[in-house]
């Protein structure tokens, strides 16, 4: 079975037919939402460290009498209620990752393709070239299409376009392999050539 993509710069009602694996299976929010936050977790540095009371220098001496002083007991200037002293549960390095196996991040992204699909935020168009790496000619362009915040989906990287969009704030090029659930739902259009759509019907398959 086949699904139709929208041809941005075609003739009047000219569609693009995909593969109903790729763009056309049921939205499933709950895999979604595991595979985004598990991808998100996976960019957490987790090097996060603190030092305990154990590990702050100083605080070996009693710092005054238990008694007699009219102040509470204390056993160390170094206590995780006094300035200086070391933290009651100090934060230690870790791993936030998630596993996510193969079938489950390939169906997420299935799932949110055909979602964008559905809704009439996956846009094609034949080809994206511009002559020169300027701001200015992309922007033309977007604007021809009626697109302003918008991903745009190339086969292989191309520098023209990534220098040119550099400056537009709302406007993010990302070849087929370096496309991901987050880059996906940041932006309220997808653009992709159709040469990138074949690659992705390749990759989801």
């Amino acid at each position: 079975m086949t699904t139709k993509l929208k041809l941005i710069n075609g003739a009047e009602g000219a569609d693009v037919e995909v593969s109903e694996k790729a763009f056309g299976r049921e939205f499933n929010e709950a895999l979604v939402h595991q595979v985004v936050t598990a991808y998100m977790a996976a960019g957490r540095a987790g090097t996060k460290r603190q030092k305990s009371k154990a590990e702050v220098r100083g605080g070996g001496r009693k710092p005054f009498n238990q008694k007699g002083g009219g102040r509470a007991r204390a056993g160390s200037i170094r206590s995780p209620i006094w300035v200086g002293g070391g933290r009651a549960f100090a934060a230690r390095p870790r791993d936030y990752s998630q596993k996510v196996n193969k079938k489950m991040y390939r169906g997420a992204m299935q799932a949110m393709l055909s979602e964008l699909a559905r809704l009439d935020r996956l846009v094609v168009t034949e080809s994206l070239a511009l002559d020169a790496p300027k701001t200015k000619l992309l922007a033309t362009k977007l604007k021809e299409f009626g697109l302003t915040n918008v991903l745009i989906l190339v086969e292989a990287y191309d520098e023209k376009l990534d220098l040119a969009s550099r400056n537009l704030p709302f406007v993010s090029v990302l070849p087929v392999t370096a496309v991901d659930p987050v880059s996906l739902m940041r932006h309220e259009k997808v653009l992709a050539t159709i040469g990138a759509v074949r690659l992705l019907e390749e990759k989801l398959a």
